[in-house]
């Protein structure tokens, strides 16, 4: 078969795909992914009693801005890894700024703090489910964010199903405060960390498989 007519022969029937697809896939998982999380924690868990009052705790707004600052570079990385070519470019530096930030708040909470006080504000009173809690309130969102990759062209699965475990992640944990008590910088630096983890790993070990071409 001559070159031309391979060439013809395996472009029959291709569609050009549209400019802003990878855009439109994301925002559909988004949608997807946050309705998901926010059914889990309303039926299984509840959102708090007393939200009236801790939203006008300054913490309460800082547990929110931690996970949504995590949420916004995960998600242009995760854009980026699902297109061939692409750089990462600063977004990637951008992820420990707010980890950064939220440790050193951690460390200064516990320094001013008396010693017979310091596991008590790192523990809280859910230490054993936190972690657990974020990681199931962020299936939906994780499922939805993989659905939106694997109809694009990652050329690096196990990079970007880890970003795109963090994005739904941070999207869990964005949620599952709307539930959870506990209100400790230190608390946050580690069971919501941790809690963000799970999902993380979770995503590079599926990416790894489900997102080859």
């Amino acid at each position: 078969m001559k070159t031309d007519a391979l060439i013809a022969m395996l472009a029959t029937g291709v569609v050009p795909v549209a400019p802003d697809a990878a855009r439109k896939r994301f925002q559909t998982a988004l949608v997807w992914g946050l309705a998901g999380a926010l059914v889990i924690m309303v039926l299984v868990f509840g959102v708090r009693r007393d939200l009236a009052d801790a939203v006008r705790l300054p913490m309460f707004w800082l547990k929110l801005a931690f996970p949504l600052a995590l949420a916004v570079p995960a998600l242009v990385l995760s854009a980026r890894l699902s297109l061939p070519g692409m750089r990462l470019g600063a977004q990637r530096y951008a992820l420990a700024v707010p980890w950064l930030l939220l440790t050193a708040l951690a460390a200064w909470v516990l320094l001013r703090a008396a010693p017979d006080e310091r596991m008590a504000l790192v523990m809280g009173n859910t230490w054993a489910s936190c972690a657990f809690n974020i990681a199931l309130i962020s299936l939906p969102a994780l499922a939805s964010v993989l659905w939106a990759m694997k109809g694009l062209a990652p050329t690096r699965p196990a990079l970007a199903g880890a970003c795109g475990g963090l994005l739904s992640a941070a999207l869990g944990a964005l949620v599952y405060a709307l539930h959870c008590p506990e209100m400790q910088a230190p608390f946050l630096a580690v069971w919501y960390v941790l809690g963000m983890l799970i999902p993380t790993a979770a995503g590079a070990l599926i990416g790894a498989k489900l997102l080859r071409w």
